[in-house]
């Protein structure tokens, strides 16, 4: 069974997991005290993971898929996490009806759609459950994985207390590991501490429209974010510190996104960097309501903007400040470094690597096998080494890429050789608009023949990057690229138009010769 869909810094140590007494009989030793822990567990599980979001539903369910082992998930919020709802899967929610009613504005032969407010909030509200955890609670349940609500920490080597809701508290023992899938929080700059700003929660969990709305960043949040506000009739304005948008991409991507708001009416302000902002009856009224009266914005360089709402899209930092590392003598240093005891892991945000779910779930059953295999003596599971890392923003136009830009490609010293072509270059990709916005690249090593990056920037740009992240994977050069046909007339053309861009040299292979399968 797997769980249930929701949303590179140092991997988790590749250790063994030792296989020691049960806590419950031999209470382990406290590494900050060196005293032994003063009474018997509560309840012993051989796993225990802390935060029960995608990241750690995935870690308990591979810890102990087919063995007998037990896992327990500790948890205080809504079990699914902020994935479920908050992130992933209410903004997709939002963005998806405004996407086809703005592919209709381009399309002769169909009637103009016109967006309903109401109703797209309703859609949001189903998707999040209502933000009601039951069908989560009952898949863990199927699973065979314990629910432990509260909030957790560790106190020991290997000991958990969750104090609970009600102020009760109990102690949990793990036989084998303790896993830290607390996932990340919202990180809110000095000057807008003080006037309850939104955060992403906010914005995909919006009640009230602000008439206004500054969005402070130029990231994925930001950018997905004013698309849906804009839709929603917020007059936005985004500051942003930068002179691009999404600035960790192809410098195309962040241009055609620019294009893509101002079009529908959004306005971005590059440098801008909010130095003091004021606002009068500033409270926490609410998820997605308006926090208290209008906000005034000063920038370091004198400008002034005036605000119903300002959302903050800064980025976001591990949540590892209230895990109790410090009982077992760790900061959060140690864990995003990944210097962690063989017993204890960290996956998904809190971890400090990539802050994507699809990333952390796929980390977090590399860990959950680990863990198991170590524990019951099974062969170590099969691993891919160094596997590349997908993206999406859900723009329009929508922005998917996979492995390195070109400019990281060639700041770390590989030869490298580009294609790029328009988004609209394949028969497949021009069916989808009458105006086809973006474009597609791809970054080939010159030396080996094998992709290294490639991104793709237009309508529906997300079914295309799922070749390119089989390609690196599988290291699979761009001479036998070439002989993966693609139907006509789809969008999966445009990778032929891009690999006849390259250098006719690379259409046979650099190193020896590949064979066909069977043969």
């Amino acid at each position: 069974m797997s769980a249930p869909q929701q949303s590179a810094a140092p991997a988790v140590p590749d250790t063994a997991v030792h296989d020691t007494a049960d806590p419950a009989d031999s209470a382990p030793a406290d590494s900050a005290s060196g005293a032994a822990s003063p009474s018997a567990p509560d309840a012993t599980y051989d796993v225990i993971v802390l935060g029960g979001g995608p990241v750690g539903e995935n870690a308990a369910q591979y810890a102990i898929e087919s063995t007998d082992l037990t896992a327990a998930i500790v948890e205080e919020a809504l079990l699914g996490g902020e994935c479920s709802y908050y992130a992933c899967m209410p903004s997709k929610a939002l963005l998806r009806p405004i996407d086809v009613a703005r592919t209709t504005e381009t399309l002769p032969g169909v009637a103009t759609a016109a967006l309903e407010p109401e109703a797209l909030l309703a859609r949001r509200d189903d998707w999040v459950s209502h933000y009601d955890d039951a069908g989560q609670a009952r898949w863990a349940e199927g699973a065979g994985l314990a629910l432990e609500r509260g909030h957790g920490r560790l106190v020991g080597e290997r000991r958990v207390e969750v104090l609970a809701a009600d102020g009760t508290r109990r102690v949990l023992a793990a036989r084998h590991a303790v896993i830290l899938a607390t996932g990340s929080e919202a990180a809110i700059p000095g000057p807008l501490q003080g006037i309850e700003p939104w955060t992403s929660r906010d914005a995909t969990g919006v009640v009230e429209v602000p008439e206004r709305l500054v969005i402070i960043g130029g990231g994925v949040v930001a950018c997905e974010a004013a698309t849906w506000m804009r839709a929603l009739g917020a007059a936005v304005t985004m500051l942003v510190r930068g002179d691009s948008l999404l600035s960790s991409a192809e410098p195309f991507a962040g241009e055609a996104v620019a294009a893509g708001l101002e079009e529908i009416g959004v306005r971005i302000v590059h440098g801008a960097r909010v130095a003091q902002a004021h606002r009068p009856q500033a409270q926490p009224t609410g998820l997605g309501r308006i926090h208290g009266g209008p906000v005034s914005l000063r920038c370091e360089d004198g400008t002034e903007h005036e605000a119903d709402e300002v959302l903050v899209a800064t980025g976001r930092r591990p949540r590892l400040g209230d895990v109790g590392l410090e009982s077992i003598g760790l900061g959060a240093d140690e864990v995003l470094a990944g210097r962690l005891p063989a017993w204890l892991h960290a996956v998904g945000d809190a971890s400090g690597e990539a802050p994507l779910t699809h990333w952390g779930k796929h980390r977090a059953r590399v860990v959950g096998a680990r863990i198991a295999a170590a524990a019951t003596g099974a062969q170590p599971p099969f691993e891919v080494p160094d596997a590349p890392v997908p993206q999406v923003v859900f723009t329009d136009p929508q922005v998917a890429s996979i492995g390195e830009t070109e400019a990281q490609a060639r700041e770390r010293g590989a030869a490298v050789v580009t294609a790029q072509v328009p988004f609209g270059a394949a028969a497949g990709t021009a069916l989808l608009r009458d105006a086809v916005p973006g474009r597609a690249q791809i970054v080939v090593d010159r030396a080996t023949g094998l992709l290294l990056g490639a991104a793709f920037v237009g309508p529906e740009a997300a079914e295309l990057v799922h070749a390119a992240t089989v390609a690196i994977t599988g290291r699979v050069p761009v001479a036998v690229l070439r002989h993966a046909v693609a139907s006509y007339p789809t969008a999966s053309e445009l990778w032929l138009r891009l690999l006849e861009e390259l250098p006719r040299e690379l259409r046979a292979p650099v190193g020896p010769p590949v064979s066909a399968p069977g043969r």
